[in-house]
């Protein structure tokens, strides 16, 4: 990592050894997204995050992506006994056979609100307004596990059928999706997500 890049202020969160961390923080995590394949990628790997951390997940993400055909939810509601068998036997992914059973489960799901709503993005957006909810960290204690919206986003996923979308994971997801910026207050970042939002 260069040294202006050390020097930056970051979350709190943040593991400045591991540069795939910092990587996802500089370039991903808060920034909002609307397409439904990075959606559908984002939801699929909170869901595999479930009691484990986000970096044990991260570090998978490539392999996520060969196994779960791209993160195209079409292809992943179409998998078979054998697809199923395939990812369970795939030591580059958190072989969890609850895990693997809701991801192809999600994705015909996913695709049932595509139907109804247009595209995910329209759905899941509404949570929110339409717009990402600015919050006023600075420490890691102030981090909060869900929020009213996290948990509206929860019960209406589960009602729809969705697995592994407790309140916390939906949290999550708003975070990484930009749905809520969670940027702390010094973090380099969140004036620059703020700012590349209004224009």
């Amino acid at each position: 990592m260069s040294l202006n890049k050390q020097k930056l202020c970051r979350c709190p969160w943040v593991d400045l050894s591991k540069s795939d961390y910092v990587d996802y923080h500089d370039k991903e995590w808060g920034v909002p997204l609307h397409g439904d394949t990075k959606l559908f990628e984002f939801l699929t790997l909170e869901s595999a995050q479930a009691g484990l951390s986000w970096y044990t997940v991260l570090k998978k993400r490539e392999n996520y992506r060969n196994a779960f055909s791209g993160f195209n939810p079409e292809k992943v509601a179409q998998y078979t006994e054998s697809h199923f068998e395939e990812l369970m036997n795939n030591a580059g992914i958190i072989r969890n056979r609850l895990k693997i059973t809701a991801a192809i489960n999600n994705a015909k799901c996913f695709l049932k609100i595509q139907e109804e709503f247009g595209s995910f993005n329209h759905y899941i957006w509404r949570f929110v307004d339409g717009k990402p909810i600015v919050n006023n960290f600075s420490k890691l204690a102030d981090y909060p596990a869900s929020s009213p919206e996290s948990d509206k986003l929860s019960k209406d996923l589960r009602q729809r059928g969705f697995k592994f979308v407790g309140t916390t994971i939906c949290y999550a997801h708003m975070q990484a999706s930009g749905m809520v910026n969670d940027h702390s207050i010094d973090c380099f970042r969140r004036n620059e997500i703020i700012n590349n939002a209004s224009k």
